[in-house]
Formats: C-alpha cells, sequence, structure tokens
C-alpha cells in the first residue's frame, strides 16, 4: 500500500486537493485552538488549515511524496506543520499530549483501525475531540472515490464500537457531495462522527 500511496501522491497536482475536508472545517473550526492529531494526514490540506488557525499540528502518514507536498504547502500558507514519516503502528504517540484529533478517510482493514483508535484515544487529553469520516460499505462501486474492497470500508455499528471509549454527540451514515481533486468527486456514501474522550 505504501507504493499505491506514493504514486498517488507523485503527481504536481495535489490529488485531494488543497482545500480542508468540509466535515473536519466545519468541527475544527468550533474548537478552542491547542494541539492536533492527523493520522494518515497525506498531502497536508487539513493540516495546513488548521495550523493557520493557530493549531499545533502533528501529522501522520507513511508516504514520503504526501509529506514533500506537504511540507511545500505549509511553506506556500506560512505555517509550520510537524510531520511523522512513520506508519501509524511505528509512530510513537505520547500519552494524554492532543486536544483533538481528526480521522478522515483512511482507508484500513478492521483490526488496524482498532489498533489506530486505541493509539488515538492514549494520545488524547481527556475531553480531548475526535472528528471522523470513512466511506460507508455503500460507497462499494461508486465512481466518486474510496477503496474498491469492502475489507476497507465500514459500518454504523463498526464506528459505534470504535467509539465506546468516547462520549458520541455524532455518529450518522449520510450521502454527500464530494469535490476534493481528481479522485474525490461525486455523490458519496460517508459515516461522519464527533466525539469526545471520555
Amino acid at each position: 500500500m505504501q507504493d499505491f500511496w506514493n504514486q498517488r501522491f507523485s503527481g504536481d497536482d495535489y490529488a485531494y486537493g488543497i482545500e480542508p475536508n468540509n466535515y473536519f472545517r466545519q468541527n475544527i473550526d468550533t474548537l478552542r485552538v491547542g494541539s492536533l492529531l492527523l493520522p494518515g494526514e497525506g498531502e497536508g490540506r487539513n493540516a495546513v488549515y488548521a495550523a493557520k488557525q493557530g493549531w499545533d499540528v502533528t501529522a501522520v502518514d507513511f508516504s514520503v511524496a504526501a509529506q514533500v507536498k506537504a511540507n511545500q504547502l505549509a511553506v506556500d500558507h506560512n505555517v509550520e506543520i510537524n510531520y511523522i514519516l512513520k506508519s501509524l503502528d511505528e509512530a510513537e504517540l505520547e500519552e494524554e499530549s492532543f486536544d483533538a484529533a481528526a480521522i478522515i478517510y483512511l482507508q484500513l482493514e478492521q483490526d488496524k483501525i482498532e489498533r489506530l483508535f486505541e493509539k488515538v484515544f492514549k494520545s488524547l487529553k481527556p475531553g480531548g475531540t475526535i472528528i471522523f469520516e470513512c466511506f460507508s460499505e455503500k460507497q462499494l462501486g461508486k465512481a466518486s472515490g474510496g477503496p474498491k474492497t469492502i475489507a476497507r470500508l465500514y459500518t454504523v455499528s463498526q464506528i459505534r464500537k470504535l467509539f465506546e471509549p468516547a462520549k458520541v454527540s455524532y455518529l450518522q451514515e449520510e450521502e454527500i457531495g464530494l469535490k476534493e481533486g481528481e479522485y474525490r468527486t461525486g455523490k458519496a456514501m460517508v459515516i461522519r462522527a464527533l466525539a469526545k474522550k471520555l
């Protein structure tokens, strides 16, 4: 998968654009500025947006091509981000060190996303917020983006289980219109969640 993502991010254009994800932007704008964790951040569009609002941003991704473009985007916008070039399994995150985390369109098998959520919850301070958006199983076969295998798509019940250690204020499957670069455009079925660590 690392080779796939390096190839996806190696073009001159930003694969998913340079504007932040809408659900991320809507929610991060309501929070008090602090430290933010972005696992699987890719080319940096959400990281740079948050940094421009004053957040201390730590991004994690294993794609060298993505890191290069994220750092360039940060330079273009005169902000700094801390970009950890490691897989999500390998990245070391200090416990109770982040005020918020956003997991946006990560494409992981069930066992890997369970391990990621465990790590993210440990890294959040008590009361820390998680912003989450992923593709639903109902996205399979649609041309608007997302994994081509059911193993990397999710159901509401799966996501609800991942959020069991948290107080969930929002969890819905929705059809939305996507316009995020070349690879993510059109009507899509997604699951969105918002929660706080207890």
